[in-house]
């Protein structure tokens, strides 16, 4: 029996209003993030993360003051755990390392050294990969692990969008709340998704490309015949130009052609603040004003069944020391440089 160390990646949050600034500058010091070298970026992030925390902190104040999201990622990595304990002979143990905040990448990897285990599996919370989040988790986890002493085989998944889990899961979630639009009432689904600079795609990172694949697949899993659907991107910050439309503009538009929303959170996998306070408070609003006839509101895919059964089924067929996507070969097409399988 082998002993394997699954560790979960996902964002970190503040967990409290003091962590919010402290949260900011972990943020923004990311060299993913700000692609500045220091101590340029330090500058940078220290005047960002000063200038944004008395947003930030009003942001999380409607929601409790904190981020659910370690809570909601401990609910994902118990039930991972326990779909785990059912399949196989190997012995699994689930660990969760944060980017941003508590607990980060040094806290775990000291954890999963204590364990002692015979293989390490890197799992991200990110269904589609970007050098902004998985890209940037595996690097950090890369440098905690060799300072902790880890030597043991790493095996790490890349990215899941099209997997079939993870498309069941939301595709079951929307035709849950499509039951709550009233009979006769046009409406589109909007797949929300956090958006990104366009100069980072355009240098070769798979994002986009795979949060479209994403919701193509959903779409077709719905099967509903001329089913109104796009995708777009929300949680824009600073001048420079981001992926387009934004969800701001699909909701303008929304409220021109007189039709409601189902707004979909596609990238996202737990909730915090971009869809608790986003979607659920800010973009509401705007639908009003905008007249938009309907505005609803899909949870994220959580501890849904589909989605951790999708998880665990990953986990289980990954090959060890290798880094695979859902298929286990490379699925972003050439010309996406930031890919992590480009010599597959």
């Amino acid at each position: 029996m082998a002993k394997k160390a699954i560790v979960l990646f996902n964002l970190g949050g503040p967990d409290k209003p003091a962590s919010v600034e402290p949260f900011l500058f972990n943020l923004f010091n990311d060299p993913a993030i700000i692609r500045l070298p220091n101590p340029f970026r330090w500058l940078v992030a220290k005047l960002i993360s000063r200038r944004r925390a008395p947003v930030a902190k009003e942001i999380y104040s409607y929601i409790g003051g904190a981020s659910p999201i370690l809570e909601q990622t401990k609910a994902q990595a118990d039930a991972l755990q326990a779909s785990l304990e059912t399949s196989g002979d190997d012995e699994y143990k689930v660990f969760i390392s944060m980017r941003y905040w508590h607990p980060f990448s040094n806290e775990t990897a000291a954890e999963v050294r204590d364990w002692a285990p015979d293989e390490v599996i890197l799992l991200p919370l990110y269904p589609q990969f970007s050098s902004t989040t998985t890209g940037s988790s595996f690097s950090d986890w890369q440098n905690a692990a060799k300072k902790a002493g880890i030597t043991v085989p790493t095996t790490s998944l890349c990215c899941y969008p099209m997997e079939e889990g993870f498309i069941a899961a939301y595709a079951n979630l929307i035709s849950e709340k499509l039951k709550e639009v009233p009979d006769g009432q046009p409406v589109r689904l909007l797949f929300s998704a956090h958006g990104l600079p366009q100069k980072i795609v355009d240098q070769g990172d798979p994002y986009q490309f795979q949060v479209e694949e994403t919701a193509k697949r959903v779409a077709a899993k719905l099967d509903m015949p001329d089913l109104d659907w796009k995708v777009c991107y929300q949680s824009r910050v600073g001048p420079m130009k981001w992926l387009e439309p934004s969800t701001e503009t699909e909701i303008h538009r929304a409220g021109e052609d007189k039709i409601g929303l189902v707004i979909v959170p596609i990238a996202f996998v737990s909730e915090h603040s971009e869809t608790l306070v986003e979607l659920d408070i800010e973009y509401a609003k705007l639908a009003k004003e905008k007249d938009v006839v309907g505005y609803y509101r899909v949870n994220t895919v959580g501890v849904h069944a589909d989605f951790i059964t999708g998880l665990a089924a990953m986990v289980l067929k990954m090959q060890t020391a290798n880094v695979s996507s859902e298929a286990g070969a490379r699925i972003c097409p050439t010309g996406f440089k930031d890919c992590l399988m480009l010599a597959s």
